[in-house]
């Protein structure tokens, strides 16, 4: 079919059945457009949470309608692609073990490591982190997160992102390490396990340095899972919701480059507002669903015939769930 006769095949679906359709912000413009919910990875979760229908479309990576289902275990959840996050899949169950073993080893007791990972985990890493005490973050509370956990006196094993973890110890004047770089994890208040997202790798400080030359007086605005030597000559520092936010109030005439994925950079104001790469920096992953895989999943549903249904096992989303409501508290 044409796309928009796939468009109204999947509005009448939408009509007819009992679902909700979500999209997170890096989703290409035309799923995008159709979802009923958008917005970024937890954010959807505890909207999905609060929403009436019985079944969840949720466009996007695994990960996040994993975190649906913890959260919200009545929700039946299907993904019309279940798209892996690369930085996700850093990080499993082995590694995570591995990395606590490592710190072991270093002589840090277990007792004495609060284990805090990124919302772009698996189900089963955020439960290992829950059993051990630990708690999840966003990229727009991390900060405060790992403040909250610094006060307990124990040293932070941050997972999977190194670059998020560099960047926040950054602000608060601490000492981080990355696991294999060769430094002591006993001087570092952060200890960061090496992973990263692809896409926010593309940013180079480079990138930046052109902007300002070609532009002078440019802001420079960029997500915090970017290098921190990127981080550091920017003007701005935030997570999507954040990012959107900043742009929205700079004056119309204020030029603005931003370090982010490409799809949500192009879907900001009109003017004045370039993607801070030579090269196009989109999600390959998040740019895997398409309208014909969102037609064939409403499809599914409606013959109860669902191929991509998110499950989550109950020890599993217990212990995650845990971890995420620890964050919520705080």
């Amino acid at each position: 079919m044409e796309q928009n006769e796939l468009k109204e095949k999947i509005l009448e679906l939408k009509e007819k059945l009992p679902v909700t359709l979500v999209a997170h912000y890096y989703q290409r413009d035309e799923v995008f457009e159709l979802a009923d919910i958008t917005g970024d990875s937890l954010e959807l979760a505890r909207r999905c949470k609060a929403d009436n229908n019985e079944w969840v479309v949720f466009c996007g990576v695994g990960f996040m309608g994993q975190s649906v289902k913890v959260i919200a275990p009545q929700k039946r959840v299907a993904m019309p692609k279940i798209a892996c996050c690369a930085m996700a899949r850093m990080i499993d169950s082995t590694y995570y073990d591995e990395s606590v073993a490592f710190m072991e080893k270093a002589g840090i007791k277990k007792e004495e490591i609060l284990p805090i990972t990124y919302i772009n985990s698996s189900a089963e890493v955020k439960a290992k982190v829950g059993e051990m005490g630990g708690m999840v973050c966003t990229s727009s509370n991390a900060y405060k997160i790992i403040e909250k956990g610094l006060a307990s006196g124990k040293k932070i094993l941050f997972v999977p992102d190194r670059c998020l973890g560099q960047n926040i110890a950054n602000m608060m004047g601490l000492k981080s390490c990355v696991i294999g770089d060769g430094k002591d994890p006993n001087e570092a208040d952060i200890i960061c396990y090496d992973g990263f997202c692809s896409v926010h790798q593309l940013f180079t400080v480079d990138d930046v340095k052109f902007y300002r030359k070609r532009y002078p007086g440019i802001k420079i605005a960029v997500h915090p899972e970017c290098d921190p030597a990127v981080v550091a000559v920017s003007d701005f520092c935030g997570s999507t919701s954040q990012l959107i936010k900043y742009v929205n109030e700079l004056p119309e005439d204020q030029k603005v480059a931003v370090g982010t994925e490409y799809n949500l950079v192009h879907r900001m104001r009109d003017k004045n507002t370039y993607v801070l790469s030579s090269t196009k920096p989109e999600c390959p992953t998040m740019n895997e669903t398409t309208l014909e895989d969102v037609y064939k999943t409403l499809k599914e549903i409606e013959k109860g015939e669902v191929v991509n249904e998110i499950f989550v096992d109950e020890n599993t989303r217990k212990w995650a769930n845990i971890a995420l409501e620890r964050m919520l508290e705080l």
